[in-house]
């Protein structure tokens, strides 16, 4: 797979209303639409919907449509409302929100967000709307059509390169909905291409109940996977969510001093009944932060890591994490990360207070800026030098630097010792026995701001002859 394209843009000023808009110049968001089951009696897609809208300048959000999950076998309309809720929040903070990329109107048409742009709360509303409103296979059909499945189907239809991601935070058979009509009234060809275009992430199985023992064939996800192996992207989460529930959980003072007390948006962050953010995972594979492409699941980035195999169902494949060694592996590196993603949401509620906070620093490698990786061709024994001494902080605070393979990601397996590791500049010595295989190199980038932020940047060695 190709590294995820961005259109790379210019720094420019567009004018809206009047009111000119500050461009990042690292290209247009990922797409995504969230399937949640957000409810009253299980709070953690509320606390979800929160830290997604304080990154709203990260994702283009093309839906997010209220369907069924573990805990709710069918809808209630008063849930929807939830949704709403938090919407109603952003709006009150996004002035604050606008103040940290700069921004101070909007753009007319929204239907293109380039990094750092924060959309309309109308426009997050316009795209608020209910899927599936009862759980399960069996109500896969023709009497089953929502106006989510129709949405789905429209945004994957849009002329544009960027896949859409659908992230399922509850069940998801609005996007086995959409896949069964697309099926119906479209040949081979149409709905393969269908497929390809919406790679998903799902939170467990929750097209079925959360009891033990429930049958996996009853859920829209197995005949999804099952049928569809070869042509949708599927990725079935078993262990980054588990742990950022049970992490949430012990650190909870850590959330109610950072999060729940700042901002509107703090306000609606709902203490926890059962995990802390189970479905922030979802998004967190898909955020553009330097560190991983999401269509490439094995990579490790902040939502852990995925190998290609049989699923906990014992019958369907695709890219999961539910045991072995790609649960210690997706386990090894949430743990490393989890202080960095913290630190990360905390620094954002503190822009949703008052419209100030620490920045997070920009990593630029022998010279070139920007989030995507950089690609070098060596040959073993050879030395590169790679250097970093050109990356800066937004509030000019001092940086830390740490340079580490991971080792999981590419194809050369042995430890790599890596020297001055610490330093702005380093000199790496491709090892003599790595001939036709590659390496994942990453350089993070601290500060000493308050919260503590952290960036990266991969660079991808390919050892030849």
């Amino acid at each position: 797979m190709k590294w995820m394209p961005y259109i790379i843009l210019q720094f420019f000023s567009i004018y809206s209303f009047g009111n000119p808009i500050q461009a990042e110049n690292i290209g247009l968001k990922p797409r995504i639409i969230v399937l949640t089951d957000v409810s009253t009696w299980e709070t953690d897609d509320s606390e979800s919907l929160v830290r997604l809208f304080v990154y709203a300048d990260r994702f283009e959000i093309e839906g997010l449509i209220f369907t069924t999950g573990w805990s709710l076998s069918e809808t209630r309309d008063d849930f929807l409302q939830l949704i709403h809720n938090a919407i109603d929040a952003y709006e009150k903070d996004l002035s604050h929100l606008m103040r940290r990329s700069g921004q101070t109107g909007f753009l007319e048409d929204e239907s293109r967000q380039f990094l750092g742009y924060w959309p309309t709360p109308d426009y997050l509303r316009k795209r608020t709307m209910v899927g599936s409103r009862k759980r399960g296979m069996e109500f896969i059909g023709k009497e089953n059509v929502s106006e989510g499945s129709n949405w789905i189907i429209k945004q994957a239809d849009e002329k544009d390169d960027r896949p859409l991601w659908i992230l399922l935070w509850g069940g998801g058979n609005t996007l086995a909905q959409a896949i069964w009509q697309v099926q119906q009234e479209r040949p081979e060809k149409e709905l393969k291409a269908f497929l390809h275009k919406v790679p998903t992430y799902a939170i467990t199985d929750q097209d079925r109940s959360y009891e033990s023992g429930t049958p996996f064939d009853i859920s829209s996800h197995q005949w999804m996977r099952r049928e569809f192996e070869q042509e949708l992207k599927f990725l079935w989460c078993e262990c980054a969510w588990k742990h950022h529930n049970d992490t949430g959980r012990k650190n909870w003072e850590e959330y109610a001093v950072h999060i729940q007390s700042h901002g509107h948006l703090g306000k609606v962050y709902p203490k926890y009944k059962y995990g802390v953010e189970g479905d922030t995972p979802s998004f967190l594979h898909v955020m553009p932060n330097g560190l991983n492409d999401p269509l490439e699941p094995g990579q490790v980035g902040w939502s852990g890591f995925f190998e290609w195999g049989q699923g906990p169902d014992d019958v369907t494949h695709a890219f999961t994490n539910h045991k072995g060694s790609a649960f210690e592996i997706c386990t090894k590196y949430f743990t490393y990360f989890y202080p960095a993603i913290f630190n990360d949401f905390a620094a954002r509620m503190d822009w949703a207070r008052d419209g100030s906070g620490n920045r997070n620093p920009e990593v630029v490698i022998n010279g070139k800026k920007g989030l995507d990786p950089i690609i070098m061709k060596s040959r073993p024994g050879q030395k590169i030098r790679l250097d970093a001494s050109k990356s800066a902080d937004p509030e000019n605070h001092r940086l830390n630097f740490k340079w580490w393979v991971i080792p999981e990601a590419g194809t050369y397996k042995q430890k790599m010792a890596i020297t001055s590791a610490d330093a702005e500049r380093i000199t790496l010595a491709i090892p003599g026995d790595s001939s036709g295989k590659t390496i994942h190199l990453i350089c993070e980038v601290s500060d000493n701001g308050e919260p503590q932020l952290t960036s990266y940047r991969r660079i991808i060695i390919h050892s030849g002859k």
